[in-house]
């Protein structure tokens, strides 16, 4: 399913923080997305997260696959020595902006409080072919740790207008930097392209033409989205 030579691009992020960024990720990515368009009436908005539209659990199959081909290539080089667990999921990025609950109008992490002897890798694979659909981007916070966090903690409890009068931030995706957070890095769009970086580092759908999103798998931001618990190495702890 993956390409077993895949070339990889290291890009700087910030600090220590880095993404892999690999093109040609699947020998067919055709075939995922046709699966997903055969399963289009399966995907559900589940609640759980923050995730902007519908998802679908993937065979367990194809998390194995992407467990191996995140272990053979990218997880020595992001400092991870071995995998815990982790599950993937197809997902479509579909809720128009003015419908966005705060906590999805940031940039987010995707665990907090990770013990220091384990990291959190996500990895996005791009299955849409119109770049104009938007890639990935990259924040830095402006402001000490408890001030984000508690800013963070208000986004997920405070009803919308609440929220956007104590911190000015209204419904929208996140494309830019403002008084809480510096954008620092964008990763474009590319089909069949996965990106892998650490899950503590704040990053975003880059989501500039919402009015292109659509709940249609063969023409919305369809992606495979994986993410892994693992040890971290000695070497970066």
């Amino acid at each position: 399913m993956f390409n077993p030579h895949p070339q990889i691009q290291t890009i700087p992020i910030y600090g220590r923080h880095v993404c892999h960024v690999i093109d040609d990720a699947l020998i067919d990515p055709d075939a995922l997305v046709e699966y997903a368009a055969a399963h289009a009436d399966d995907f559900v908005e589940t609640g759980h997260n923050a995730y902007p539209g519908p998802e679908l659990r993937l065979p367990d199959i194809v998390s194995t696959q992407l467990d191996a081909f995140f272990a053979s290539h990218v997880r020595r080089a992001i400092g991870a020595r071995r995998t815990e667990r982790m599950y993937s999921r197809l997902a479509i990025t579909a809720t128009p902006p003015e419908q966005l609950h705060p906590r999805q109008s940031l940039c987010h992490i995707d665990r907090m409080g990770v013990d220091p002897k384990h990291c959190v890798v996500a990895s996005v694979l791009y299955l849409f072919r119109d770049p104009h659909l938007g890639g990935t981007g990259f924040y830095a916070p402006k402001r000490p740790p408890s001030e984000v966090f508690r800013m963070i903690g208000d986004s997920a409890d405070l009803e919308p207008a609440a929220f956007r009068a104590r911190y000015g931030i209204g419904s929208g995706y996140m494309t830019a930097s403002n008084d809480w957070f510096e954008k620092v890095a964008t990763v474009p769009a590319r089909y069949n392209r996965i990106v892998f970086y650490e899950g503590t580092l704040f990053h975003s759908g880059e989501i500039a033409h919402p009015e292109l999103l659509s709940r249609d798998p063969r023409v919305g931001r369809l992606s495979l989205n994986g993410f892994f618990t693992c040890t971290r190495s000695l070497a970066a702890m």
